[in-house]
């Protein structure tokens, strides 16, 4: 159930995605490389038009496209170098699959996404596949509700 990009190092993710891109007959760029590096260096999850403006801050010199950062991020999950969350409408939000294994809660009002890491549920989920004679090859796990400081909102909206 874990990545073979888990836990990789900066400068091994590096090789494995230059190897991608020439497996994809694509050139190796500054601006493909800021992609990647900005993911492996954040915590956080990025939809493309936020990395994109992001970029364009943090790397004025280089012209950066929004077109270079979809077809990045995409190339990045086909090859599961990257994850997503999908907000449905509203688009994607990536991460790089170079963490170990978490599961996420996700606030519906805000977007707000908080990772976690339980073994209970983890082995559980392993004795259940057990029980039906199942063998997990991955999963994803999507809790999706209300965060503190939107409940919190929410509980005052009604009592006001």
């Amino acid at each position: 159930m874990h990545s073979s990009f888990e836990n990789l190092e900066y400068h091994s993710l590096l090789m494995a995605f230059k190897d991608l891109l020439k497996s994809n007959n694509l050139k190796f760029t500054k601006q493909r490389e800021v992609v990647l590096n900005t993911l492996y260096e954040t915590n956080e999850h990025f939809t493309p038009e936020d990395l994109h403006l992001l970029l364009k801050k943090n790397y004025k010199e280089l012209n950066i496209g929004i077109a270079t950062v979809y077809r990045t991020l995409n190339l990045l999950e086909e090859s599961h170098m990257a994850t997503s969350i999908s907000f449905g409408v509203a688009g994607k939000k990536f991460e790089l699959a170079n963490k170990p294994h978490h599961d996420h809660m996700i606030c519906k009002q805000c977007g707000h996404i908080i990772e976690f890491q339980n073994d209970k549920i983890e082995q559980l989920q392993l004795d259940i596949a057990q029980q039906h004679h199942f063998t997990i090859t991955s999963h994803l796990m999507q809790l999706r509700g209300l965060c503190q400081n939107c409940h919190k909102n929410h509980q005052q909206h009604k009592e006001g």
